[in-house]
């Protein structure tokens, strides 16, 4: 597992825009939540989530400096950023594409915005400190380039931690339960 952070608003190198609206997610929604989890984290062994129920989703979304952002891109969802900010820091807790927006630029216009939203989150969140630390992880398990797009934003490594997944040695869960899905074809979604 490797640690990457930003000490400084400064440190963001933003990606290209893309032609995609990104909006903050103003609603509880734990169904919303639970979908954007499986969709995005199926193919990458998201399994932690899995097994909660409505309530535990509910404690999680209504966390004091919580915010989730989701681009929307044809008319759904292509992926979503969750951070939390506590005290003077921010984790980036949860970030990914639909399999069908991976290799289209929407990863790192997502992580730029993610970024920019990380460092104002104490301006939205009494609970929140003025940020000093922006921080994520990532492991072998994740999108191939996720590492490299957390790199390319300016987060630098600073620890690397050797990690057992257990859950990597089968196939991924997929999206949806009874998923049966070949790994690693992914349907090409014209641009738009």
């Amino acid at each position: 597992m490797t640690y990457l952070q930003q000490h400084s608003p400064d440190e963001l190198v933003p990606a290209r825009e893309q032609p995609v609206e990104i909006r903050r997610v103003e609603e509880v929604s734990p169904e919303f939540a639970r979908y954007l989890y499986t969709a995005v984290g199926g193919h990458w062994h998201w399994i932690g989530k899995l097994g909660w129920n409505w309530d535990q989703w509910v404690d999680w979304l209504s966390r004091p400096g919580f915010e989730t952002y989701v681009p929307w891109a044809g008319g759904i969802p292509a992926g979503y950023v969750a951070m939390r900010g506590v005290g003077s820091e921010i984790e980036i807790e949860n970030f990914g594409l639909l399999r069908g927006f991976i290799g289209r630029g929407l990863g790192g216009h997502l992580l730029t915005v993610g970024l920019r939203n990380a460092w104002t989150l104490h301006e939205r969140h009494e609970s929140v400190d003025p940020i000093t630390r922006v921080w994520v992880n990532t492991n072998t398990l994740d999108g191939p380039a996720a590492l490299a797009n957390y790199q390319a934003r300016g987060l630098k490594p600073y620890k690397t931690v050797e990690e057992e997944r257990p859950d990597g040695d089968g196939p991924s869960p997929g999206p949806w339960p009874g998923w049966s899905g070949p790994p690693g074809v992914v349907r090409e979604v014209p641009a738009g």
